[in-house]
């Protein structure tokens, strides 16, 4: 269990996923470009490709991303925050998000 006070320390924003690519020589990664409402956009480098076929289909989704995450380097590119979605066991996969559009930045309470 983890308190409140924990949970307060995530800053999970919106943003809007402006382009999106696979990462070359890796089964599982998509570089994303996302505006999370910041002077430049965040690159987000997340285990998602198995799942999304066409990267072309997340250009212009809002997702909830970790925005307070530390920094990682993976495959040479820095990720910059990591993106929220859900899968099971059976090998569902979905990605989070608001079911109305929100101001890129919108903080998620």
């Amino acid at each position: 269990m983890l308190s409140y006070n924990d949970f307060a320390k995530l800053d999970i924003r919106i943003g809007t996923i402006l382009s999106a690519e696979r990462v070359p020589e890796t089964d599982k990664l998509i570089k994303l470009s996302v505006d999370i409402g910041e002077e430049a956009p965040r690159t987000i480098v997340a285990g998602i490709a198995a799942f999304v076929p066409d990267t072309a289909t997340l250009i212009g989704k809002q997702i909830p991303l970790l925005a307070n995450l530390e920094p990682r380097m993976l495959k040479g590119i820095e990720s910059n925050g990591m993106i929220l979605a859900a899968s099971d066991e059976d090998g569902g996969f979905s990605l989070l998000m608001p079911h109305t559009p929100v101001k890129n930045g919108a903080k998620v309470k």
